[in-house]
């Protein structure tokens, strides 16, 4: 006999506020192309296109607790290819690499002013596989759409200097505060033909991470269960779990 009491209850369709503050998970669901290095065999999504050659990280976010806990909402990261700036570099790779930093900085209770070297040591990765796992404070948003219904994506980390940031890792409940937006606005995702940029010639552009830490420890938010409870500021030895 299966007893289904305890499976979870359909949900009505109903997305997440605009403009919620929560604290999400973030988990990496591979697409198959390597990225440029060892930790990311298999990792990146292709366009599906063929005439696109952009390769995205597939990200798929869990609320963690308060009132959307176990909600879904999930979001594709530019890693190369598509538009490109006046210096031969991705547009959507630097989008995302922005995106990265302030997830890092926002799960360790990072500064974002905060450049000695302890900071720059923690926000070095061996691949982006190194971000599944990572937990910290997002700032949700909704993506309308004349065509689909609309659905959530991630705004933006929120970052320990930010009011909402504290209030959240406390489990205080914060108002939605949606953000101005165009109407027609839609995600930085331009295709362009060709291949990935590392795989094109030994000038071109290269979807560089940054270079990865001396040792080959895994990054601290898979070191520990919980985040920092405040900013890296006010703690001079550091996140509680970077340190036992």
């Amino acid at each position: 006999m299966y007893d289904l009491n305890d499976a979870e209850p359909l949900r009505s369709g109903e997305i997440i506020p605009d403009g919620t503050f929560a604290k999400v998970t973030m988990t990496i669901r591979p697409g198959g192309v390597d990225g440029p290095f060892e930790t990311d065999k298999g990792l990146l999504k292709p366009s599906g296109s063929a005439e696109s050659d952009v390769l995205s990280l597939d990200c798929e976010f869990t609320v963690v607790d308060g009132p959307h806990a176990r909600r879904k909402f999930w979001h594709l990261f530019t890693v190369s290819g598509g538009k490109i700036d006046e210096k031969g570099a991705s547009v959507g790779w630097n989008i995302s690499k922005r995106m990265f930093r302030g997830m890092i900085d926002s799960a360790l209770g990072l500064d974002p002013t905060d450049m000695s070297d302890s900071a720059k040591a923690k926000r070095q990765l061996r691949g982006l596989a190194d971000l599944g796992g990572i937990t910290f404070i997002a700032k949700i948003m909704v993506e309308a759409s004349d065509r689909y219904a609309d659905k959530n994506r991630l705004e933006r980390p929120v970052l320990p200097n930010e009011k909402e940031w504290p209030l959240v890792m406390e489990g205080k409940d914060v108002q939605p505060s949606p953000s101005p937006r165009k109407k027609d606005s839609k995600p930085a995702q331009t295709p362009a033909a060709g291949q990935p940029a590392w795989q094109q010639s030994a000038n071109a552009p290269a979807p560089a991470v940054a270079a990865a830490p001396a040792t080959t420890a895994a990054p601290a938010w898979r070191q520990s269960a919980a985040p920092a409870s405040a900013p890296a500021a006010a703690q001079t030895s550091g996140p509680a779990w970077l340190n036992g």
